[in-house]
């Protein structure tokens, strides 16, 4: 019994056959690496296949069309290679660099984040302006158009909230 092949498949059959050699020669004068240039082309292939309502069939216009596919999924490919870290094979430099552990730090940072948003409103605003911007009483006054006694006051509330806020968090200091 003999397979009965859509004029889809003949189309691609085609594309594939007519194609593939410039598409190859076209990729790889981007991507050195034969193997990975082959893929792309399977790739450019795929995308035209996928979207083959789109092609016009009309000559020129189809191999334009497929340099135009070829053209983005190489740009796609080297932006995804950008994002990706690069190993480094030099001994000496991986033993340079330092080996700083910025872990506590981080959770640190994230508990009093979480705990910070626990605070009322007012309450953050002074913690802010006093403690993580470094201003004096009379300054924050200034900042935030409260009277001096009304600062003090806050913060004195907000310190005893941040120690709630910490031992309901399961954090002992």
């Amino acid at each position: 019994m003999k397979k009965r092949v859509s004029s889809d498949e003949q189309l691609m059959t085609a594309l594939y056959t007519e194609h593939y050699a410039v598409l190859l020669s076209f990729i790889s004068r981007y991507v050195r690496d034969r193997h990975k240039a082959e893929d792309l082309v399977q790739e450019t292939l795929l995308r035209a296949w996928k979207h083959i309502d789109h092609l016009d069939t009309e000559p020129g216009r189809t191999r334009s069309y497929l340099l135009t596919i070829a053209r983005n999924v190489v740009t796609n490919a080297w932006r995804a290679e950008q994002r990706r870290p690069h190993l480094v094979a030099d001994e000496a430099a991986v033993n340079a660099v330092p080996a700083t552990d910025n872990v506590d730090r981080m959770v640190e940072g994230w508990l009093v984040a979480e705990a910070l948003q626990r605070l009322s409103a007012d309450h953050q605003a002074v913690v802010r302006a006093m403690y993580f911007e470094g201003r004096s009483v009379a300054d924050a006054a200034r900042k935030l158009s409260v009277p001096e006694g009304t600062v003090k006051s806050r913060a004195y509330y907000a310190v005893r909230a941040l120690r709630t806020a910490f031992e309901e968090m399961g954090v002992l200091r």
